[in-house]
């Protein structure tokens, strides 16, 4: 057993940004500077209650991003100095983010103890390497994000905090091999655990979904399939889920070595940054060599978004969660005994909620942020949930799960085709348009605006709340800009009431709400590692079957117009038209 010693180290300090449930994130050049990560780790400590960390189990792993490595070391001897009692550590350092909760409320050591928490290393679908991005976050015992009344403990911390305590001479743990390494320090016996990244994922996995009837589905020859993985840390799970598991052909996997630096790309799964995937399906610019396949699925970074596609066809995630939900107690065991209830992000499309009245379930409207998901899931309120941004999820933890969504599509299309696998399939393509048949179309789509000055963004979003006071001004612009577009009748700054704990989340996005159902929303994101990301959202409704089939840039463009008029988009930003497009 190798002795430790604990320092004291004297500090100051840092500038932190107030980490939300996604953290703090920071380029790289950040992270490295002297006592940067140190402070934050420790001001983490500090505002978890003792039991939280005397003689407790930590997680500490992620997307395997540049930095994760000497990170992982960093707080491991952190942990030791603090009376942590133990640490479990993913081999080479890598667990998606879903599979950390996972680890978290599913493991069991062989001592017979659980997680306590866990720090998650990773930007989630930011680019990552020595000029990018890192990041870093601490998750609770439900396995979901700290909520806010610790994340602003940790901030207070971080502007007080004079010192840190490391087991400086706590030699490196190797984490490319499993295994248990014992250490003794002043406090008493300290174990880190290096174990399979994978093998808590896959056997939850197992129990959720019909692997047998997934089996049959990737095994037969009518049936194409590719998944990318964009070089983040969902390529740690796809050969032993898809490949093993499954029986797809390993040619089918796209970008699933796990790279530090994501390839040189931007682990993000939209149509503008999985280029090779987009190709693959036939969406991209120019017809592909090959025959595109069946079905298409990209996850980000740290593996906890997603993105599906069929053949020449893109599911945008508003209408991929409600339709996961108005499939699942057909097509996944999990659910067979029905649904709890169901929710979605404020400026995700209202397609859930028209599938929930449907089938009268519960239904939430939340603020941005898994958080909000988790506390109606602890309640038992909610089964399924989502948001536009890719993320998608279910209670069988407390994150959104990439890989899961894919398994979720690929359950909808082995139930859809249970009985016609040697006759024409039924595609993702046929299962949307029937999906719109049923309860209608939103049109959707979002504007991202990245790296805009954050004053800039500010004097925009403060314009759009001062231009709410006068709705008559504001259908005064619209009928100037688009007589075709309908007036809105009310506008707001969409706020929240937890029906659990009762907290007020408010200043959530900015809502102009028209007459005809159609929605223009904006919001400020806090996913960026610099400046600041506007999102604008824009959507309409269509229940008219015959206008169902339209081109989404076609049914929107009128709204678009509007919005960027309305907002006066290019004069306060500079910016002629979006980075991203989804």
């Amino acid at each position: 057993m190798v002795l430790f010693n604990v320092s004291r180290v004297d500090t100051t300090p840092f500038d932190g940004q107030k980490p939300g449930t996604s953290g703090l994130r920071k380029k790289v050049k950040v992270f490295v500077q002297p006592h940067y990560l140190h402070n934050f780790v420790q001001a983490t400590f500090n505002a978890l209650t003792e039991e939280k960390v005397r003689g407790a189990t930590l997680v500490v792993s992620g997307d395997g991003r540049y930095f994760s490595k000497e990170a992982i070391q960093i707080i491991t001897k952190m942990s030791a100095a603090n009376g942590v009692r133990r640490v479990w550590i993913g081999q080479n350092g890598l667990l998606s983010t879903p599979a950390v909760s996972a680890v978290i409320r599913e493991r069991v050591g062989a001592d017979g103890f659980k997680a306590t928490g866990a720090f998650i290393l990773t930007a989630s679908h930011n680019p990552g390497g020595p000029d990018e991005d890192f990041g870093i976050k601490y998750n609770m015992e439900n396995g979901g994000p700290a909520p806010e009344g610790i994340t602003n403990k940790i901030y207070e911390f971080t502007t007080t905090i004079k010192e840190y305590v490391i087991a400086a001479d706590l030699p490196d743990v190797d984490i490319t091999t499993t295994g248990v390494t014992n250490f003794t320090g002043p406090e008493g016996p300290f174990d880190v655990e290096v174990f399979d990244s994978a093998s808590d994922y896959i056997k939850l996995m197992k129990s959720i979904f019909d692997f047998e009837s997934l089996r049959k589905l990737l095994s037969s020859p009518k049936f194409t399939f590719c998944y990318d993985a964009l070089h983040g840390v969902g390529g740690a799970y796809a050969k032993s889920i898809f490949v093993d598991e499954l029986g797809a052909q390993e040619s089918s996997l796209l970008n699933c070595t796990p790279k530090e630096d994501f390839g040189g790309g931007h682990p993000d799964p939209n149509l503008t940054y999985a280029k090779e995937l987009v190709a693959r399906l036939g969406l991209g610019k120019s017809e592909p060599k090959d025959e595109p396949p069946e079905f298409g699925a990209a996850s980000d970074g740290d593996a906890d978004r997603n993105m599906i596609l069929g053949k020449r066809f893109f599911v945008t995630p508003s209408d991929s969660v409600a339709i996961i939900a108005a499939n699942a107690v057909d097509a996944i065991p999990y659910f067979s005994a029905g649904l709890k209830g169901v929710a979605r992000s404020m400026p995700t499309s209202a397609a859930l909620d028209v599938v929930a009245k449907h089938l009268n379930l519960k239904f939430f409207e939340v603020p941005t942020g898994w958080k909000f998901f988790g506390n109606l899931m602890d309640a038992g309120l909610c089964s399924i949930c989502g948001e536009e941004s890719f993320g998608t999820g279910s209670d069988h933890i407390r994150e959104k799960d990439g890989i899961w969504a894919v398994l979720a599509w690929l359950s909808i299309l082995a139930y859809k085709n249970k009985d016609k696998l040697e006759d024409k399939l039924v595609t993702v393509e046929d299962i949307v348009r029937q999906h719109w048949a049923t309860y209608g179309r939103h049109y959707y789509t979002r504007y991202d605006y990245e790296n805009v000055d954050a004053g800039a963004a500010k004097e925009l979003m403060a314009y759009l709340v001062k231009l709410q006071s006068s709705l008559s001004e504001v259908n005064e612009i619209i009928k100037g800009v688009r007589s075709d577009v309908s007036k809105v009748v009310n506008a707001d700054e969409f706020e929240y009431k937890d029906p659990v704990d009762g907290s007020i989340s408010s200043h959530q996005g900015i809502r102009y709400l028209f007459e005809d159902g159609s929605r223009l929303i904006f919001r400020l994101s806090g996913t960026g590692s610099e400046g600041a990301t506007i999102r604008l959202y824009i959507e309409q409704y269509e229940k008219d079957p015959s206008k169902i089939g339209r081109l989404s840039n076609e049914a929107l463009a009128p709204l678009v117009e509007v919005a960027l008029k309305l907002s006066k988009m290019e004069e306060f930003t500079g910016r002629s038209a979006p980075t991203v497009i989804t």
